[in-house]
């Protein structure tokens, strides 16, 4: 539990990043993640998990080679839907990256949390298709037991046989991955719970394709942040889970650590249904960094929602000059190699930033040609670059004004190279 300090303050714990479970279109496990991020790979290709027939534009980043009984067993695959197989995949890698066998976690309180946009909307679709088909009476059973979407992370508890647990999955759309990060912190650093397992899963689905399709952002066949000719988005799908635990008791088990998790921030303004807003946004990366007792001019790199449309481009760098001012860090878009994986994709991009500080470089964004003048930042265009980060920012942007940002630094060993929050509640933090 924490510890109380003189005068009834309780002190927090640190709190780190140990383990990262990856499945995604360009890469499955960390290491393979981090050598495409280093590649500048593109996991774009036409999409075949469902019928394209009619629409013009047909790419999207789709997961392929992913075999989930190679990380599930002692639950039925059949019995999960394709995210939650996403998510259980990933959390199993990620206890394994931490070196931690579940029987470790065995009577430890936890948390496990994962966010979502879709849910088991890919087994919603079949669903619907089979009804319209051959009407409700012919529904799969089966499909209809995977649709629920707490079980992206009641599946995991299952799977892993932890019962010492809270497994909410969370909604908050496109930002979700980040909100179920920051959860998962508040946790670990006040002592509530030993571990948490959080991230964010979503699989691809024809519903989302469509109603991205009809709003006119589906790009024709990459997707180009922050670039002049911009079309849109790509949709994607995958995982990111990732292993939080306090600092002590990484250290005791002498576990490698990636980052340090420095604090986090919340918003939500409620602006419009698909439009962001420019300074909700703004005040969403202050309170991060303020809670994170980080200053603006400290941090090394920012992480994007940049998800290629100008809506969110030049919404997105506004917001980030008007926090950041002349000195605004080198920001990239991972979904130039991703798509968008929806409830995944902070997640995905928090893990990420702990691999370019734990392998000291930056991600390109990859597409570009031309950077639109209405940003006016440096996106890192197509080829990774080597990097010292200390602090890196990840952004997690969403529908309705869902905004969520994490705040990542590196753990060198002595204490002095991140910034956390000294407990007193004052912002002055060490």
């Amino acid at each position: 539990m924490s510890s109380v300090r003189p005068g009834g303050v309780t002190e927090k714990r640190r709190v780190v990043l140990t383990g990262f479970g990856v499945i995604s279109s360009i890469g499955i496990g960390a290491e393979e993640f981090t050598e495409s991020l280093r590649a500048g790979r593109s996991g774009a290709s036409p999409i075949s998990l469902f019928d394209v027939e009619g629409f013009a534009h047909v790419n999207g980043c789709e997961v392929k080679g992913f075999e989930p009984e190679e990380w599930i067993s002692r639950t039925p695959v059949r019995e999960l839907g394709r995210a939650s197989r996403f998510a259980v995949a990933a959390a199993a890698m990620a206890l394994k990256d931490a070196g931690l066998d579940p029987g470790d976690l065995a009577g430890r309180r936890g948390l496990i949390s994962v966010g979502t946009t879709d849910g088991e909307s890919y087994e919603l679709d079949r669903l619907v298709a089979a009804e319209l088909a051959d009407g409700p009476q012919n529904m799969d059973p089966q499909i209809v037991r995977r649709v629920s979407a707490a079980r992206l992370s009641t599946a995991i508890a299952h799977e892993l046989d932890l019962t010492d647990v809270e497994a909410p999955t969370i909604a908050t759309a496109c930002s979700a991955g980040n909100y179920a990060i920051g959860y998962g912190f508040d946790a670990v650093s006040s002592g509530e719970v030993e571990y948490a397992l959080c991230g964010g899963a979503d699989a691809m689905c024809r519903k989302t394709f469509t109603g991205f399709y009809r709003l006119g952002t589906i790009a024709p066949e990459v997707c180009q942040p922050f670039d002049v000719d911009r079309k849109g988005i790509l949709t994607g799908e995958g995982a990111g889970l990732l292993v939080l635990e306090s600092l002590d008791s990484a250290l005791a088990r002498g576990a490698r650590i990636y980052a340090e998790v420095l604090g986090y921030g919340l918003n939500c303004d409620a602006y419009h249904q698909v439009a962001p807003k420019g300074d909700s946004v703004a005040q969403c990366m202050s309170i991060a960094l303020a809670n994170a007792g980080v200053k603006p001019e400290e941090v090394d790199l920012i992480s994007a929602h940049g998800t290629g449309t100008k809506a969110n481009d030049i919404t997105e760098a506004a917001a980030i000059r008007s926090v950041f001012g002349a000195a605004t860090p080198r920001t990239i878009s991972l979904k130039s190699m991703l798509g968008h994986t929806m409830g995944a994709a902070s997640a995905l991009g928090a893990i990420a930033c702990g691999l370019a500080i734990t392998h000291g470089f930056i991600p390109p964004t990859i597409n570009h040609h031309r950077t639109d003048p209405e940003c006016e930042i440096d996106c890192v265009p197509n080829h990774a670059v080597d990097a010292d980060l200390r602090i890196v920012q990840n952004n997690g942007l969403a529908f309705g004004g869902n905004n969520s940002i994490v705040i990542l630094g590196r753990y060198d060993g002595d204490g002095d190279e991140t910034r956390a929050d000294d407990g007193d509640g004052d912002g002055d933090d060490r």
